[in-house]
């Protein structure tokens, strides 16, 4: 099986079978025929070999990122632009994307940077509440019932051949907290390395964007790669 193939499985099989917290909506995009059929051409076009890559890992999709295109990071505007995935979703961008895919023209392109590099969340499924998105961390109850899932999907996107050495967390404070802690128990990577996340780089230090650009760019080369 490819990268590809076994990114899709995974997503196909997605579930999560424990009891929310009171008015707390699971969005799971990859039952939608649609979305799924958007996912398999992105990681068959970006993920079709055996490379080995190192993982960056966000909080949890957004209703208007990867809760859509199933995709993480990745809103319809960067899947059809960034990406030449031409899609039918209604084209609103979604702040994290922006910066993301601007970081990843910086680095070299979606190709260069997709071989190298692979995008998921600590929960690969997002979340609602009063129909506003929903971080995992913000409702202990949810964090906490999350738990099995979440190292039960760390553990399969592993065995991917995602590299041990050294992974990237999106998110420098309770995201990054909570994958230590994590870590500690299970030793899935020697080091996490955390960076500023996209959402409040573009939301709170816009006018330093190409300065986290930058940053992020330092960051990735100590995986050995040089954008």
């Amino acid at each position: 099986m490819t990268f590809a193939d076994h990114v899709l499985s995974f997503l196909r099989h997605l579930d999560l079978e424990a009891p929310l917290p009171p008015g707390v909506a699971v969005m799971n995009p990859f039952r939608d025929p649609k979305t799924y059929g958007l996912c398999r051409r992105f990681y068959r076009k970006y993920y079709h070999d055996h490379r080995p890559r190192h993982l960056v890992i966000g909080i949890n999709p957004g209703r208007f990122g990867g809760g859509i295109t199933g995709i993480p990071f990745t809103d319809p505007i960067r899947l059809q632009e960034a990406c030449g995935i031409r899609n039918g979703f209604v084209k609103k961008q979604e702040l994290s994307s922006v910066f993301v895919y601007e970081m990843i023209r910086a680095f070299g392109g979606t190709e260069r940077f997709y071989q190298s590099f692979y995008i998921s969340s600590v929960s690969p499924l997002g979340f609602t509440r009063q129909q506003k998105n929903l971080n995992y961390y913000d409702d202990r109850a949810l964090q906490e019932c999350l738990r099995d899932f979440v190292t039960g999907c760390l553990e399969k996107q592993l065995s991917f051949g995602l590299s041990r050495e050294v992974a990237y967390c999106l998110g420098e404070g309770k995201n990054h907290a909570y994958l230590e802690k994590l870590n500690r128990e299970h030793r899935f990577f020697e080091k996490i390395t955390p960076l500023p996340h996209p959402r409040f780089i573009m939301q709170y230090r816009l006018k330093q964007k190409e300065a986290y650009i930058r940053e992020y760019l330092v960051r990735l080369q100590a995986a050995g790669q040089k954008p």
